[in-house]
């Protein structure tokens, strides 16, 4: 049958032999991943490698390929996944999922054998894609000049990756022409309705309404399981068929292969986005979700999230519906929705756990010169290489150890295969658990439970109740395997050990209180159910959470005790003194600390603190509570302020910068101060006035003076808090004065707030003569009503300022 990649295999072919590189953009069903690799043998000296991104669609590109050219798989046509391989010596095209070209590409740069690397489906944008591209460039451009590489995508955009590839010629085909028609919901789904019992009903609407297999793409196993127990019986003529990564061979065949005695509603992940043909699909139903892992840098963390589609995954999946036959693809969401939709989902890159990266490009000898599409996050990769350094995989230098190279040769997360080089095969059932998730649901978060499910299951559930899920177990097992192929024999150490191995920076202390929360060696918190087993545990090692940036909930965990923890770590254990201030205590704690990481496993009173540290301590605590200013300290403050805003060269006073430097300028005033009630009593005036010298304080007195002399002599404070400096004194003592009162360089008006003998304030002014000769006249006509015994003269200029009532007559 002729698909419609065949009209572009010429241009193709002549673009690679002319330029050894290319992109290409083909629609899905367009027959991009088993036409091409056919079509280039007979230009390609040695092997193809070609990437999937799956290993269910690495498996199944094989076997179409082969049964093309009539043959069994492993002949002409082989797949390599892991933890199983089908090749041989007759092998010219191996179809490998992407970790694998990585291990090829640090055991051979030259990739010695190989003629064509092909990325199929790069528009996944998965870690290891990214990463093997960027190796097999370099390696093509300074090794292998003669080395082809094709990238192939259905929805990526071309113009980048072409770029990356030196302007790479982009070629583009057509899709497979078969029409689909898309419906949407009449209006946004509810709330408040579920998301399970929404897709069962939509999937029932669309059988009714059309004919041929239904493809359901749902986030995960989870939803997947629920929405088959709810259609199961009440979808007539028509039989559920789950398919997702974890599930058997047997089982994703039969999710793949036509059924012969009902209609098929296959239940998949995004697994079924690309590369894989589903025989007698002709409906999609796409629930709008997808999920992904997130990695926060913050807390080394990974999390899984459930997220909208993006329009890139949406075409995706609406062109699943026609690829044999004219289809539908019914969406779960409004037609009016649909603009919110993001173009493409991020990068794994952007949001992956960059550890087994660092790791690799540590083995490559660095990432200098390598072209990433995505540049890996500055910040998720230094958190990566400093991990990799706690695990002893990097030597001081950042180079790559001898441990590190002996780590990156097992096919194990770093942390794994860090505890299996020191544990060896004892350690092989816990790197199995951790590899492949929890296989008890509900159950509590002691990791020993899952060890004895593991290692004797009909025992384990003759005593236990909990939900053992089976496809989990039966992934461990073949991990269990494949491990075990690659270590040798154990050293004695205890699970609870092997787990600090892998998890340095999540061993957990037990916070004081009644809650079960905990503080992990790298300094985040993590909590448990009060319920659990473990909650009165004082340590223990953290193998899972759900990733909650601020204060994680524990999944797994298993008890240590602190001999354990010192046999393994003694080197890092350090007494720390520390003198800093309490905000819960609200003063000064001076300690002795026993620390392994972050964690403070024992604690005494440091005696004699030294004095810079009180002083640190001291201004923290003054950070904390404020600065303590008594009136005159504000009032001094506020005179050196104003004289900077004139241009004065005096020290800032500002709040910040009072707080900003308290070390400098206060810490010599602080003498035994150690409370809060020692802290609030600090006269802070000395130390402000001490940070002027003798000519500052000079021109400070003379030009914004601390006190306004009256006529009689008396000092009056000068306010200088407001806008302008101001004086607060009575009206008669200003008698005489013809000239108003100025202060500093620019002679800024004094604010003159005039009072009644009650001192109450009658008249407010920065002008006192015209006071006097405008406004004075109305004043000492009430003035004199209300205060006859005080004297009110009719011209004030020619009078003597005075504070006395007029004397009694006779």
């Amino acid at each position: 049958m002729r698909l419609p990649i065949d009209d572009i295999l010429p241009d193709l072919k002549a673009a690679l032999a002319a330029h050894g590189r290319a992109v290409l953009q083909a629609p899905p069903g367009a027959g991009k991943t088993t036409r091409v690799p056919l079509a280039l043998l007979d230009q390609t000296t040695g092997r193809i490698v070609m990437l999937e991104p799956r290993r269910i669609a690495a498996r199944a590109a094989a076997e179409q390929m082969a049964r093309l050219l009539g043959e069994d798989v492993g002949a002409t046509v082989g797949y390599r996944i892991r933890g199983e391989a089908v090749v041989s010596r007759a092998t010219r095209i191996e179809v490998v999922t992407e970790g694998i070209l990585t291990r090829m590409l640090q055991s051979d740069p030259e990739l010695t054998g190989v003629g064509a690397v092909i990325f199929d489906e790069f528009h996944e944008r998965s870690l290891n894609a990214d990463l093997g591209l960027a190796l097999t460039y370099e390696v093509r451009a300074a090794l292998r000049p003669d080395l082809a590489v094709l990238v192939m995508s259905a929805t990526l955009d071309a113009e980048p990756v072409a770029a990356l590839l030196d302007s790479a010629p982009i070629l583009t085909a057509e899709g497979r022409a078969f029409p689909v028609e898309t419906r949407w919901l009449d209006r946004p789904r509810r709330k408040d309705e579920r998301f399970e019992r929404a897709a069962a009903t939509l999937v029932a609407e669309a059988a009714s309404q059309t004919d041929g297999a239904i493809l359901v793409f749902l986030p995960g196993e989870g939803e997947i399981r629920r929405v088959a127990n709810l259609l199961d019986g009440h979808v007539p003529g028509c039989v559920s068929r789950p398919l997702y990564g974890a599930l058997p061979t047997s089982a994703q065949r039969a999710a793949i292969a036509p059924d012969a005695t009902a209609r098929k509603i296959v239940l998949a992940t995004a697994i079924a986005e690309t590369s894989l043909t589903i025989e007698d699909v002709r409906v999609v139903v796409d629930c709008g979700l997808a999920r992904r892992a997130r990695f926060d840098p913050g807390t080394g963390m990974s999390r899984l999230v459930t997220e909208r589609v993006t329009r890139a995954e949406a075409t995706q999946r609406q062109g699943r519906a026609g690829r044999v036959a004219k289809g539908v693809c019914f969406r779960m969401w409004a037609k009016a929705e649909e603009g919110a939709l993001a173009a493409y989902a991020p990068p794994e890159i952007e949001r992956a756990d960059l550890a087994g990266l660092a790791l690799e490009l540590a083995a490559w000898g660095g990432a200098d010169d390598l072209r990433f599409l995505t540049p890996p996050p500055e910040g998720a990769l230094a958190e990566a290489r400093a991990l990799l350094a706690e695990l002893g995989a990097l030597d001081g230098a950042g180079r790559i150890s001898a441990h590190g190279r002996a780590m990156a040769a097992l096919p194990l997360h770093p942390r794994l295969a860090h505890m299996i080089l020191h544990a060896g095969r004892d350690a092989a059932p816990l790197a199995a658990l951790l590899s492949e998730g929890d296989l008890l649901r509900g159950a509590p978060v002691d990791l020993s439970l899952r060890l004895s499910a593991l290692r004797d299951t009909k025992a384990f559930t003759d005593r236990h109740p909990f939900d053992l899920h089976r496809p989990t177990l039966e992934r461990a097992r073949d991990a269990l395997r494949r491990i075990k192929r690659h270590v040798g024999d154990g050293a004695g150490a205890s699970h609870a050990e092997m787990a600090a191995l892998a998890y340095p920076d999540r061993i957990g202390l037990r916070r004081k209180g009644e809650a079960p929360r905990y503080i992990l060696s790298g300094g985040k918190g993590a909590a448990l159910p009060e319920a659990d087993p473990l909650a009165q545990t004082r340590l223990l090692v953290v193998t899972d959470t759900d990733g909650d940036p601020r204060e994680a909930r524990i999944r797994q965990a298993i008890p240590i005790s602190e001999r354990e923890l010192r046999g393994l770590f003694g080197d890092r254990f350090q007494w720390q003194r520390v003198c800093a201030w309490s905000k819960r205590e609200r003063r000064i704690i001076a300690s002795e600390r026993e620390c392994f990481g972050a964690l403070v496993l024992s604690e005494r009173h440091w005696r004699a603190p030294d004095e810079q540290a009180l002083v640190a301590a001291a201004c923290e605590g003054l950070r904390d509570l404020g600065l303590p200013l008594s009136d005159p300290s504000r009032r001094f403050i506020a005179r050196v302020e104003l004289l900077r805003s004139q241009g004065a060269d005096l020290p800032d006073m500002s709040e910040a910068a009072l707080l900003g430097t308290l070390e400098d300028w206060l810490g010599p005033h602080l003498g035994r101060a150690r409370s809060a009630e020692d802290l609030r009593g600090i006269d802070l005036l000395p130390a402000l006035r001490a940070r002027l010298d003798w000519g500052q304080m000079q021109r400070l007195d003379d030009q914004a003076p601390a006190h306004f002399v009256t006529p009689l002599g008396n000092r009056t404070p000068i306010d200088y808090s407001g806008e302008v400096p101001e004086v607060q004194l009575r009206l008669q003592e200003l008698f005489g004065q013809t000239t108003h009162p100025t202060i500093g360089p620019g002679r800024v008006p004094l604010r003159l707030v005039l009072l009644s003998p009650a001192r109450r304030p009658v008249q407010v002014t920065t002008d006192l003569p015209g006071f006097w000769a405008n406004s004075y006249a109305e004043v000492r006509k009430d003035m004199r009503g209300q205060y006859p015994k005080h004297p009110w003269p009719e011209d004030p200029l020619q009078a003597d300022p005075t504070l006395r009532a007029k004397p009694r007559k006779g």
